[in-house]
């Protein structure tokens, strides 16, 4: 690499007709609301339905205005198709122009890099939806360098690991029906045991205390858990208190990669509060402060000197599961989580999560650490996976990716998350 209970997870997500951003985590209490897709940024290579991505690259897209939040917004759409499909190769530019968007990968695998130039969000997750893309973070204003896998950024070189930590809300921790074995976080853990040569954890550790909604043992060995379900931002670093119980003192000497989904509990409070008529300055302040909780989290880790032998971070943006038609019906039992109520001001909500979810690219960025993109490679396996009208439709055989309690990955899904976790601390 370059330089709470188990219904009550966090989402956001509108009964309305445009496309919908959503969230992963554990909220106590949610509401709907509409948020966007993404919009459209060049062409390159196109994703194949259950094969190969067909067609060579054009030039280069450009990315998406910006709203009047300045936040830009540009293409939030998923860079894989169907299983065992491959990468398409990026087009070459026209004279003097940039090369072609890569092509949208199979289910495990990120799009080509298209040529002429660094790869860019943009040109990972264009061409994938066979309805186009509608609008979403722009993460490409920032400059993030992009690995080539397509599943996040690549801004660490994660070397030497003496200790892993893993710290958020109920996605990390894992929840049933799924197995235990078959958490990301299980999953996760023994690969990077192999890779760093350390002692894999033990089933304990990777066993959920359903009373509690953390792992059943907080450490085993040089690995760690201190994430709970229904957490939030600020219990990084007061509330819950992840932090001051996983980084004693005597710890920070490790040197220490640190893997986190955490924010999405945030968003579902906050489409909470738009629902029950908060006004739009007390939804910007409330974005504002959470996002400087995860902010100040960022810096409390790479402080010079607190880690002396080395700190590492990678974390995830958030997810939906309405594969952006923000029907929150599509789901039975979505009801019984709260997803039932609308927000006054869908596209006033949709600009505030927008910008959420490009300042975690600019949190990613300003310290060095790594973003993976959550949302948008979900984005089409969610409920409306077989939907041709659901503006995240991918072709048919799309497999789903999320569980019976709608918003926590289902097996397949848990294994595409350590896929894009260990891609990114590969490279």
């Amino acid at each position: 690499m370059k330089t709470t209970p188990i219904l009550t997870a966090c989402w956001m997500v509108a009964a309305t007709s445009i496309g919908a951003f959503g969230c992963s985590g554990d909220a106590q209490t949610t509401a709907a609301t509409g948020v966007g897709g993404s919009v459209t940024t060049g062409t390159g290579g196109e994703a194949g339905a259950g094969g190969a991505p067909t067609g060579s690259g054009g030039t280069g897209g450009m990315t998406g205005s910006s709203s009047s939040s300045a936040s830009s917004s540009s293409s939030s759409s998923s860079s894989t198709s169907s299983a065992s499909s491959s990468s398409g190769m990026g087009g070459a530019g026209g004279a003097g122009g940039a090369g072609g968007g890569g092509g949208g990968g199979g289910a495990g695998g990120g799009g080509g890099a298209g040529g002429g130039g660094p790869l860019t969000a943009s040109q990972c997750y264009a061409n994938v939806f066979v309805n186009g893309q509608s609008a979403g973070p722009n993460y490409d204003q920032f400059n993030p360098i992009i690995g080539s896998h397509c599943f996040g950024t690549n801004h660490q070189d994660i070397t030497g690991i003496e200790r892993v930590v893993f710290l958020g809300d109920s996605v990390t921790v894992g929840t049933p029906p799924t197995l235990s074995a078959d958490y990301y976080r299980s999953q996760l853990a023994d690969k990077l045991a192999q890779k760093f040569s350390l002692a894999a954890p033990n089933q304990l550790w990777k066993t959920v205390n359903f009373i509690d909604g953390v792992s059943l043992l907080e450490e085993s060995g040089p690995f760690a858990s201190c994430s709970k379900w229904g957490a939030r931002t600020d219990d990084f670093l007061m509330g819950g208190g992840q932090i001051a119980k996983c980084f004693e003192s005597d710890k920070l000497s490790k040197r220490t990669l640190v893997i986190t989904t955490m924010g999405g509990n945030d968003i579902a409070s906050l489409t909470k509060d738009a629902g029950d008529g908060a006004t739009q300055m007390e939804l910007w302040n409330k974005a504002q402060t959470f996002v400087q909780y995860m902010r100040d989290t960022m810096a409390w880790f790479y402080t010079p000197g607190r880690f002396p032998n080395g700190i590492f971070v990678v974390f995830a943006n958030n997810y939906e599961f309405t594969d952006g038609t923000a029907d929150v019906q599509t789901c039975d039992v979505s009801g019984l989580a709260g997803f039932d109520k609308p927000v006054p001001a869908p596209e006033q909500l949709k600009e505030i999560i927008i910008w959420v979810n490009e300042q975690y690219m600019g949190i990613a960025k300003e310290f060095n650490s790594d973003m993976i993109f959550l949302l948008e490679e979900f984005c089409g396996h969610g409920f409306e996976n077989e939907n041709p009208q659901a503006p995240c439709y991918r072709g048919p055989g799309t497999p789903r990716w999320f569980d019976l309690t709608c918003i926590h990955p289902n097996p397949a899904g848990h294994d595409h998350i350590t896929d894009m976790f260990m891609a990114v601390v590969n490279e």
